[in-house]
């Protein structure tokens, strides 16, 4: 059985890669592909406890315990979920994956991109994405959005300025280093043009899995 395909979404808080995420899934879905939407972290049991750990606000936790909780929940979810999905030649799309921790804790947090890097593959085996996403928008227009949907910000969520410029910064280091893997999207624009980018970016890997191209 040919190996699935992993498709990773990424971006700062505010970008809008849940709802790419799902709107991605059910037209992936609707051209009869067998995909399966998991976010992080989360996705299973045990990741799903780390979550709410990581993101409750009243909680101090350090850059090196909070590095080593995400790579954590990662590990329990690439075991018990992404590693057995992809072996049975699913699509799975991922909101949020490895680079989430080099540009928040590598980076934004100061504990050096290679240095997570190195925690996370051991954390994931040296799983990487076939395709990802990177949501680009401003960290103001983000944050905006936040606001608008009136949500109880988490412990993240509340970082102010300064840490998310720092974030969006490492995410476009990373896609310079790796153009052929991440493909940067547009998501200040609406909803609609932002899927339609995404299936864009998506068709190679879709097709050198051996699936029909994609179309619009």
């Amino acid at each position: 059985m040919t190996r699935g395909t992993l498709i990773t979404i990424e971006g700062i808080d505010g970008a809008g890669k849940s709802t790419l995420a799902r709107a991605l899934a059910a037209e992936l879905a609707v051209r009869g592909l067998p995909v399966e939407l998991l976010r992080e972290p989360g996705g299973v049991e045990v990741s799903e406890r780390i979550r709410r750990l990581v993101k409750d606000a009243s909680l101090a936790v350090s850059p090196r315990a909070e590095a080593l909780l995400y790579a954590a929940a990662r590990a329990q979810l690439v075991d018990e979920r992404v590693r057995p999905l992809l072996d049975g030649g699913s699509l799975v799309l991922l909101d949020r994956f490895v680079d989430s921790s080099l540009a928040y804790q590598g980076a934004a947090r100061g504990l050096g991109v290679e240095e997570v890097r190195a925690i996370n593959v051991f954390a994931t085996g040296g799983l990487e994405a076939d395709r990802t996403l990177l949501l680009r928008i401003p960290p103001a227009q983000a944050q905006a959005r936040q606001h608008e949907r009136a949500l109880t910000p988490d412990r993240l969520e509340l970082e102010g300025e300064r840490f998310f410029a720092a974030i969006s910064a490492a995410y476009e280091d990373l896609a310079r280093a790796d153009p052929d893997r991440i493909r940067a999207i547009d998501a200040a624009g609406p909803p609609e043009r932002v899927l339609a980018e995404a299936l864009a970016a998506i068709e190679d890997v879709i097709a050198a899995s051996g699936r029909e191209e994609l179309r619009a």
